[in-house]
């Protein structure tokens, strides 16, 4: 783009606003407004990000009207970006939410229908969209079928859990609440393995979903499990996510088996492959000069709503998956409810 893309950020609550709120200048963005309800953390950000209090609202609609964004970036909790959509949306303004895309199924429905009803871009940012391990698994197995025929998919995500870690009060304070995260752990980590796992399968539906949910901090999080096991059956193929506020450590992995070989995705920049019986397992450094991959989510929104990338359906950010992904995960907490599998 020719100017900076003008955006606005909905809230600032989330942690993640660092993304975007410390995010260096590249010349390609211009933040023009901020909306956060609650005076405090907007002060808060303001003093982190050395942001001038003038540019924040306590109004969403007053914001989006006052400083006419191209786009709105939403970093407030997950139910809150139903009403960043409906905002936006009609006022012509693009969207970008933090994943998942919503707390439940009605609500993802309700805003892809409203993006697409008035023509505008909605993506889903997640993190394991920016790793080139990632997105040399993806190629491998597309263009050479390194693996053979995928049977099984692991996939693991979280964290010591976001108080260990010394997540704020103000993200604490939703991110632990059933009705503003939609869940705990499950949500809050669940959400990447449904999304890497719909992309593989090109937006398919699963046959079933079933998942078990554990309470193993229970004085710690009252509200919300921290710790579930999501089994996404596809018949001839099967996803197991693990989601947890009790690793070890922090981790986002990825295993891929099929009946060739397998890749494993063990960080960021760490692949290990494998598919020869002869041919002992081969552990590669992958960056985005061996593939192309954008490890800055910001700079592919711009590129979105220049038309210089089209988004697949399938695609990680891609509304058209990530409504599929709040639907495996309103059928694994379902399935935690019940103690039942639940059948699509």
């Amino acid at each position: 783009m020719a100017q900076p893309l003008r955006v606005a950020v909905a809230g600032v609550s989330h942690g993640h606003a660092a993304f975007i709120l410390g995010r260096p200048d590249k010349g390609d963005i211009r933040i023009a407004g901020i909306y956060e309800p609650d005076v405090a953390v907007a002060k808060l950000r303001a003093k982190q990000y050395h942001l001038p209090e003038n540019i924040f609202y306590t109004r969403l609609d007053q914001m989006l009207d006052a400083v006419k964004p191209a786009a709105v970036l939403a970093f407030g909790s997950i139910k809150a970006h139903r009403e960043v959509v409906e905002a936006a949306a009609p006022r012509h303004i693009h969207v970008m939410v933090e994943k998942p895309l919503a707390t439940t199924v009605e609500d993802a429905v309700f805003m892809d229908s409203l993006a697409r009803r008035y023509k505008v871009q909605l993506l889903t940012d997640y993190e394991t969209s920016w790793y080139p391990s990632v997105a040399k698994v993806f190629q491998l197995l597309e263009d050479s079928s390194f693996a053979g025929q995928v049977r099984k998919v692991t996939i693991n995500d979280g964290h010591q859990g976001p108080k260990e870690i010394g997540c704020g009060p103000e993200f604490l304070q939703w991110l632990t609440d059933p009705v503003l995260n939609g869940g705990g752990a499950l949500m809050d980590f669940g959400c990447y393995g449904a999304n890497l796992m719909t992309h593989l399968m090109k937006n398919r539906l699963p046959v079933s979903v079933t998942a078990i949910a554990r309470h193993y901090k229970p004085l710690v999080y009252p509200k919300v499990e921290d710790d579930a096991t999501i089994l996404v059956d596809y018949g001839d193929e099967q996803c197991t996510i693990q989601a947890s506020w009790n690793w070890t450590f922090s981790r986002k992995d990825m295993e891929v088996y099929g009946d060739k070989g397998y890749l494993i995705a063990a960080d960021k920049n760490t692949l290990i492959q494998r598919n020869s019986e002869r041919t002992p397992a081969v552990t590669r450094r992958i960056t985005a000069t061996d593939i192309p991959v954008y490890e800055d989510p910001f700079s592919y929104l711009v590129d979105v709503l220049s038309g210089k990338v089209n988004m697949p359906p399938h695609g990680l950010y891609a509304p058209a998956n990530n409504v599929i992904v709040v639907r495996i995960l309103a059928a694994a907490r379902e399935s935690v409810r019940t103690g039942k599998t639940v059948r699509f």
